[in-house]
């Protein structure tokens, strides 16, 4: 990695819920004081680590860290292990020495995906220190307020017999927004890549995840959730030639003004300004 990277990426979601909030009901997360969605990084991460499972099946270097289930304190031991280190986190006479954290971080970075792109708290039980990732999202947020419904559904099954004679109906909810179109920053170190082993091959998986991973995640409480753009601007040096806020001001995404209520991606028009770059800045049109 020779090459910092700064991107806007535009996603939208249509009749679905794109990111629940736990703490209020599931509903779908929003700035309270305009009313824009919001969608965290760990939502798209957690796509990002699902499409990668699927892709490489686990192959060899592409592991996940972070899954369903997994017990993370397993699988630092397990590194510990295969690299011969005798160590234990319950006992104070056998805790990770400095190089042996520093050599199961190394590991730990080579066999998992997740770990060598977004870094890892790995100090948890068997030391193997902390990865600061070279790819780092920002929160997303809605270009124009969403409106979150909270609908009720019923079901015409029961779940005891004694109820299958009651004349009402087993209600539900449902949480939702008509549409949003969301607009996420996301940033690519090449220093800190050199550092966990992120290489060219991670960035075009990476790339390729961005398209494709929403059409591997469908439920019908997302609704439709698709990806729309992604511009890359491409630094010639590692440290960058400009600074990405400034970059970032060249993608241009306006509702139409013929559009009252914007209900689909063809409502707004994003206009990428190219001229008079930076020295340096190369603007790619990934999607």
């Amino acid at each position: 990695m020779n090459h910092r990277y700064d991107f806007v990426y535009l996603f939208d979601c249509k009749d679905g819920n794109p990111n629940g909030d736990p703490d209020a009901a599931n509903a779908p997360r929003i700035d309270p004081q305009d009313m824009h969605g919001l969608v965290s990084d760990v939502c798209l991460k957690r796509k990002i680590r699902n499409f990668v499972l699927l892709a490489k099946e686990a192959a060899p270097g592409y592991g996940i860290f972070v899954q369903q289930g997994s017990v993370l304190n397993e699988r630092i031991a397990e590194t510990h292990k295969s690299l011969g280190h005798d160590v234990d986190a319950k006992s104070e006479k056998k805790k990770a020495t400095r190089d042996q954290v520093a050599s199961a971080r190394s590991e730990m970075c080579k066999r998992f995906f997740d770990v060598r792109t977004f870094g890892a708290v790995m100090s948890t039980g068997a030391n193997a220190g902390q990865v600061r990732g070279p790819v780092q999202l920002s929160f997303s947020r809605s270009l124009d307020p969403i409106l979150p419904l909270d609908l009720s559904i019923t079901r015409m099954a029961v779940t005891e017999a004694k109820e299958a004679d009651s004349p009402n109906q087993t209600m539900g909810r449902k949480n939702l927004i008509p549409y949003g179109l969301y607009r996420c920053h996301g940033f690519i170190s090449a220093n800190l890549a050199r550092e966990t082993g992120f290489s060219e091959a991670d960035l075009e998986l990476l790339w390729q995840s961005l398209t494709l991973m929403f059409d591997h995640d469908r439920s019908a409480s997302r609704g439709t959730m698709a990806p729309q753009k992604l511009v890359v601007f491409k630094h010639q040096m590692p440290l960058g030639n400009a600074p990405a806020h400034k970059l970032f001001e060249r993608v241009s995404v306006q509702r139409r003004s013929t559009v009252e209520v914007a209900r689909a991606f063809s409502d707004y028009e994003v206009v990428v300004d190219r001229d008079n770059l930076p020295t340096g800045i190369e603007v790619l049109d990934l999607l």
